[in-house]
């Protein structure tokens, strides 16, 4: 692990694939709420707008045949208490999440959400604010990588699994695999801009 930094905070600058396997797997451990319906959206949205920072993520039916194309299957949101997993699939009408992701004051931090946030809008159309790309944001604190994993490995001192990432998103089961996979990677999202945020802080 590289830990020669152009800025001083005690994050290392690389990890290398082989050090990421040696450290401890670790997964969400807080309430997951699958959410199949529009029943109780308003609420979860209201709870939501509560929030300073929300770990964001969406997952999608991986596509195995040339020039298919899926829509995403998942949104996953977390809070600093619970994960919510949001299939749009399954909900008529989901358009609620927009107050939340045209919030300027909430922000909604994930790694490689460029193209999650492109491909809702073209399902619902919103204004994004206060989207945070970890993968750039990461730049700040000088660290080279930009992979959900090795910031992880960088950030967070252990390892996520990435078992379930082309598993069938589109199922109206989920399997328990898939419901801990995609909260974690929603989770480690929002932790990640916590602690990138505090040592920038103390930099200052």
């Amino acid at each position: 692990m590289e830990t020669d930094t152009p800025k001083a905070t005690s994050f290392a600058r690389k990890i290398a694939k082989k050090d990421i396997m040696d450290l401890p797997m670790r997964s969400f451990r807080g309430e997951i709420v699958v959410v199949n319906s529009g029943e109780n959206l308003q609420e979860i949205v209201d709870e939501l707008l509560m929030q300073e920072v929300i770990g964001f993520d969406t997952e999608t039916r991986p596509s195995f045949k040339r020039g298919q194309v899926f829509k995403p299957s998942l949104i996953q949101l977390c809070t600093d208490e619970k994960t919510y997993l949001l299939q749009i699939q399954q909900i008529e009408d989901w358009s609620a999440l927009k107050e939340v992701f045209e919030e300027p004051d909430i922000i909604k931090a994930g790694v490689a959400i460029e193209r999650d946030i492109r491909e809702l809008q073209e399902i619902v159309d919103f204004e994004p604010q206060g989207f945070v790309e970890l993968a750039t944001y990461s730049d700040d604190v000088g660290i080279d990588a930009n992979g959900l994993r090795p910031l992880t490995a960088i950030v967070l001192g252990f390892r996520i699994s990435k078992g379930a990432q082309t598993s069938n998103w589109a199922k109206a089961d989920l399997t328990e695999q898939q419901i801990l996979y995609a909260a974690t990677d929603a989770w480690v999202g929002r932790e990640m801009y916590l602690r990138m945020s505090e040592a920038l802080a103390a930099f200052k």
